[in-house]
């Protein structure tokens, strides 16, 4: 199964653990392919040195860089502009290329969309109760 996994998820699941935690772990076991892009990954690092500098949460080391390891990185030439916060079409973008079948988001931004061509927008313990 492919998925694009938005920032606040990933940075739950390192930092706090949960549903979240679960997803991840799932992804660096090889159970659910996770997709990104360049932009979407110096997102993730930029609010994990953020939360690190601020010292909010525990990281988890242990999972943080097979995390990055597992995701299979892609480009993406798809332009679209349907999130109410245009830095979130990235994801849409990401999931588009890849052919993913879900984005799971904490985002109210990406969440409010539901669904854009097939691709569900989903949180990590609808993702969770439904997967994991």
């Amino acid at each position: 199964m492919k998925i694009v996994v938005d920032t606040n998820v990933v940075i739950s699941g390192v930092f706090f653990g949960g549903n979240p935690r679960q997803i991840i772990e799932a992804i660096v076991n090889g159970d659910i392919k996770a997709y990104a892009t360049t932009k979407i990954l110096d997102e993730y690092m930029g609010i994990i040195e953020s939360m690190i500098e601020r010292k909010q949460g525990r990281l988890n080391q242990s999972i943080l860089s097979p995390f990055f390891s597992s995701l299979k990185m892609i480009e993406s030439d798809t332009n679209i502009e349907v999130c109410r916060d245009p830095d979130d079409n990235k994801f849409i973008e990401c999931a588009v290329d890849a052919k993913a079948l879900y984005i799971v988001s904490g985002d109210n931004d990406l969440l409010v969309i539901g669904e854009y061509e097939n691709i569900q927008v989903i949180t990590a313990k609808d993702f969770c109760e439904m997967y994991l």
